[in-house]
């Protein structure tokens, strides 16, 4: 079976019962019937999971292993690091040209386990989640969007786990001495940059994104368009989208990251107002800074989805798999999902968690306070052939545009449109 190469980039009860129901894989490693489901693990069982956390995300992931093994004496849980999320891309590719040497559980993006989810490779767990004895519901829901970002073709073969989305940044104490209000808007975002431009003489730009793709695909779905193979480049919703940036940038009140690979840095050292980035990226911002920053919701109606989920493996046997998703349900459960989300930065999976007030009213970060707010409009990019390839051109694409603000912005938006266009149809 030949893999093509990927790149790397939410369904209550009801609807994941709708989702088992209508399932008809033909070998997926469970039944359509949710009743058929094995509902506990009766016999010493070992499952492998392979991951890419690291520092304090490992050590949670670990602590959080070690009470679930408590809880269930009969599963030992194998943590098998691979260090990096390319490390762990490029060993899931390599491994499945022979199934019988991968996990039971894999973390991935969805579009890594695309050709995975043709071959019949992966687990359809929506009979596990509408299972009447171990499914999970009421409080316990997995955030609907979230829950489909992590399914292909219509099959809920992801659990979301470690997830994330953009927020807006901002240093709180020069608004202040400017008199300026943190956007709501991209027309407000965009007013505020100029007033800080000007007001500071030249000496601080305004705004900037971390993610050009996630820019153009969020102000995309803004206009009612998704990113995908049909999308036109060059036409107007486009070309306003890249427009807005395009200007900013010829006019001095925005910038884009460029050298310093993310816009937390000059953010640190007072050179930027502003800057749109992930919700876990508030840990890197230096907790020396001379200057009081704040976290808003991001100044769009919709919001990107990020992160990776956990994938099951249909050459687990049954005890494996119910093995398997007990795990992910643990990991997956409020309190669970709460601790993790204070310790690692990410945020809750569930309802419950979001508005959790052990989350919500964190003492050492200002993004909890604002996650609600800025995940009400989450989408999930959509999964297709050459998608991930396609995104990942998406930023090469943005950067060449954005990069030659003196440049003619027909000119490079045509030449860019061939370029998304051969990775599509590659």
């Amino acid at each position: 079976m030949k893999l093509k190469k990927l790149v790397l980039p939410l369904v209550g009860l009801a609807a994941v019962t709708t989702l088992a129901a209508c399932s008809n894989s033909k070998s997926t490693g469970t039944s359509s019937n949710p009743s058929s489901i094995q509902n506990s693990v009766t016999e010493d069982t070992t499952i492998t999971f392979w991951h890419a956390m690291t520092g304090s995300s490992l050590k949670t992931l670990e602590k959080m292993t070690k009470d679930f093994e408590a809880a269930h004496p009969k599963i030992h849980v194998k943590l098998e690091s691979q260090s990096s999320y390319p490390s762990l891309q490029a060993k899931l590719t390599s491994t499945m040209q022979s199934p019988k040497n991968l996990p039971t559980l894999t973390q991935a993006y969805p579009g890594w386990l695309y050709n995975a989810s043709k071959s019949d490779m992966l687990v359809d767990q929506a009979n596990f989640l509408s299972n009447s004895e171990i499914g999970i519901s009421g409080d316990e829901s997995i955030q609907p969007p979230l829950l489909k970002g992590a399914q292909l073709d219509g099959k809920q073969y992801g659990i979301p786990f470690n997830k994330s989305t953009e927020v807006l940044y901002y240093n709180k104490t020069l608004l202040d001495e400017y008199g300026i209000k943190v956007p709501t808007t991209k027309d407000e975002l965009k007013e505020a940059a100029q007033k800080v431009w000007k007001k500071s003489n030249h000496t601080i730009v305004g705004a900037g994104f971390d993610s050009l793709n996630n820019y153009y695909s969020i102000s995309m779905k803004d206009s009612g368009k998704e990113f995908n193979k049909e999308l036109d480049f060059t036409g107007s919703e486009s070309q306003s989208t890249i427009n807005y940036y395009f200007n900013g940038i010829k006019e001095g009140y925005f910038r884009i990251a460029g050298s310093d690979q993310y816009l937390n840095a000059p953010f640190d050292s007072k050179k930027l107002a502003f800057f749109v980035g992930s919700s876990v990226g508030e840990s890197y911002l230096n907790k020396g800074i001379d200057f009081e920053y704040g976290a808003a919701a991001r100044p769009t109606k919709n919001n990107v989805q990020q992160g990776t989920d956990i994938y099951m493996f249909s050459s687990a046997d049954k005890n494996q798999q119910t093995a398997a998703y007990l795990y992910e349900k643990f990991l997956v459960s409020t309190k669970e999902q709460v601790y993790w989300a204070t310790q690692t930065g990410y945020m809750p999976v569930t309802n419950a968690g979001l508005t959790a007030k052990e989350y919500t009213e964190s003492k050492t970060s200002k993004v909890p306070a604002i996650i609600e707010k800025t995940t009400k409009h989450l989408f999930p990019l959509p999964i297709a052939d050459n998608s991930d390839a396609a995104y990942s051109q998406l930023t090469a694409s943005m950067q060449a545009i954005l990069s030659n603000p003196k440049g003619n912005l027909d000119d490079l938006m045509d030449a860019q449109a061939k370029q998304l266009k051969s990775v599509w149809n590659q």
